[in-house]
């Protein structure tokens, strides 16, 4: 089994999270799901943005409003997914006393944002209008 399966299986099954390693600090663990829940709710945020780009700007050329919904909803898929996936991997470091993952994911998701507000800023300024 490859470990791209093995680590999506980790997801629906947390007693084999348990199984391995020492049981750290339930602080950490708090921490840890903490910081999942933030992910969570940064998804939450990038959906509903990608959601009031599309419906609450219909002045605004198709192609520009869909560019830019569809890049908040991409994000925050990407955010939700990532967050299961970066609990996983976490929780499973600091039960074997592993440094903790690291990821290229926030710089992405970063730049995704950066350039949705460059172009609402471009909206804003230039006042784009076309049809639907």
């Amino acid at each position: 089994m490859t470990g791209w399966v093995r680590s999506l299986r980790l997801w629906f099954s947390p007693e084999r999270v348990r199984a391995e390693g020492q049981t750290p600090d339930y602080r950490f663990s708090l921490a840890n799901e903490r910081t999942f829940l933030a992910w969570l709710r940064t998804a939450l945020a990038l959906i509903g943005g990608g959601f009031a780009v599309d419906q609450f700007l219909p002045e605004l050329r198709w192609a520009v409003r869909a560019a830019m919904a569809l890049g908040l909803l991409v994000a925050g898929v990407l955010c939700a997914l990532r967050a299961v996936n970066h609990w996983v991997r976490c929780e499973q470091a600091m039960r074997r006393g592993e440094d903790l993952p690291v990821s290229r994911l926030p710089a992405l998701l970063s730049l995704v944002v950066a350039l949705v507000a460059l172009v609402m800023v471009a909206v804003v300024l230039l006042g784009w209008e076309g049809s639907r």
